[in-house]
């Protein structure tokens, strides 16, 4: 079978009343990706000193040189400040100038960007996503052999266009739980690798749902209209890469070869999902919202929920210690989908070499604290020093570090589908459909999907 020309870790994207992250741009003729946000521009620049001639020449060496100003175009309006913050370090040790430029509130990013390529005023540095790299193909600079690629296996790569993205983050999704409720119960999340041992721990949490004060085992919502996004394309995803190697395309290869599946796999992650459908909140499960779902996981209802660490950014947010458990729906799973959301890259018409000394610099120590502690990321690079606030972080770090992660392939699927695949599942949930009939239908949704 003819594998995908990328191999890459992906993380979803979000809605806006997810996580306020803005959409990454797309190219001129591009087709939206999986979850559009739209967003206003505003343009928030750096007050950098025209002449930077005093700046130590041994700081500007660090980054490569001294370079005519970069302008990067920032996709998450929530950390701007920490993003100009980022420039006047940068100005600060290097000498040199890094323009930010934040899109926000209710302009389409990718609108935006597409007015920039028309009227010949591309920044040096915008964000895609893996699935968009084909359609900037022959319009982004190879950064193959850079000093940060050795210290990152997130890097984005091309068959045919090199090393292209920069990764500035990193994101994951699997069943996220409450570790305190499960010690109380009784059952050690290192155990759920197969699917008996999750209908073990599932009887066991639902007989106990007075003592713990739950409401349900699960915190899952197959609710189309509104979180179709994350039935269709981060819960869909497992189907597609739990349990495999971070570079394994096989599932999604299949998909894209027609709207093909393997049926086996489908039905062990029917029957899985089957299993979420019996211990969820029945409230939640069919009619729920995002917000829902989140709070009621936050306010210790829920054990499991069925969300990334977006749904979690600060010690705050909670009185628990999370983590993540596989998707176990066939024995021995025991991964997380783990990858960057979205990846920065250099315009190859543009200041090529200035963006590749901000590259370089940016993957070192004082920008990386910047990133982790201020703008509350997770680093992709190996010798970060510093550890992320999420609480989420711990666990999803410890998956990453002993390469028990899948890489995010789910985004590189036919565009659109989970709009029909979103369904399946709140039919499912709503009882309509058992698992047999839950695969010969998703089975055939999605082939219709691929012929139109």
């Amino acid at each position: 079978m003819k594998k995908k020309l990328m191999s890459v870790l992906l993380a979803g994207t979000m809605v806006a009343s997810l996580a306020a992250c803005g959409e990454s741009g797309s190219a001129p003729a591009a087709t939206t990706s999986d979850n559009t946000t739209t967003e206003a521009t505003t343009e928030t620049k750096t007050d950098a000193p025209a002449d930077n001639a005093q700046a130590d020449a041994g700081s500007a060496e660090a980054a490569g040189g001294s370079f005519d100003p970069v302008r990067l175009l920032n996709g998450k309006p929530e950390i701007n400040d920490q993003m100009q913050a980022l420039a006047a370090k940068y100005l600060e040790e290097t000498g040199n100038t890094l323009t930010v430029e934040t899109i926000g509130g209710d302009t389409n990013a990718s609108d935006e960007l597409k007015k920039m390529y028309q009227a010949d005023n591309m920044p040096d540095i915008f964000v895609i996503e893996a699935n968009q790299a084909e359609t900037w193909d022959g319009m982004l600079a190879d950064l193959s052999g850079e000093e940060w690629t050795t210290k990152t296996e997130f890097a984005l790569n091309n068959a045919s266009m090199g090393t292209i993205g920069f990764p500035y983050t990193v994101e994951a999704t699997a069943l996220g739980y409450n570790a305190d409720l499960l010690k109380q119960a009784g059952v050690d999340p290192a155990t759920l690798t197969s699917p008996a041992a999750w209908k073990e721990a599932c009887e066991t949490l639902d007989s106990k749902k007075d003592e713990l004060g739950i409401t349900a085992v699960f915190g899952w919502c197959a609710e189309p209209a509104n979180l179709g996004w994350s039935s269709g394309t981060h819960v869909f995803g497992q189907y597609l890469d739990a349990g495999l190697k971070a570079d394994d395309t096989t599932y999604i290869d299949l998909l894209n070869d027609g709207g093909k599946i393997d049926e086996a796999r489908m039905k062990a992650f029917a029957e899985f999902i089957g299993m979420m459908n019996q211990y969820s909140d029945p409230a939640l499960l069919v009619d729920g919202t995002y917000d829902n779902q989140v709070a009621g996981f936050k306010d210790g209802k829920y054990v499991f929920i069925t969300q990334g660490n977006w749904c979690v950014t600060s010690p705050e947010d909670v009185s628990f210690e999370c983590g993540f458990a596989p998707y176990a729906f066939e024995d021995g799973i025991n991964t997380i989908i783990a990858g960057p959301p979205s990846y920065w890259v250099a315009y190859s018409e543009g200041n090529v070499d200035g963006a590749k000394a901000f590259f370089n610099w940016c993957a070192g120590d004082s920008a990386q604290k910047i990133l982790v502690e201020d703008a509350g990321l997770v680093s992709p690079f190996s010798d970060c020093k510093y550890e992320a606030v999420n609480p989420f972080y711990k666990s999803m770090n410890s998956y990453i570090t002993s390469g028990n992660f899948s890489g995010w392939h789910t985004m590189l699927k036919k565009d659109g589908l989970q709009n029909v695949t979103c369904q399946v599942f709140a039919d499912y949930a709503k009882g309509t459909l058992d698992a047999d009939k839950f695969t010969s239908t998703m089975a055939q949704v999605i082939s219709n999907y691929y012929a139109q």
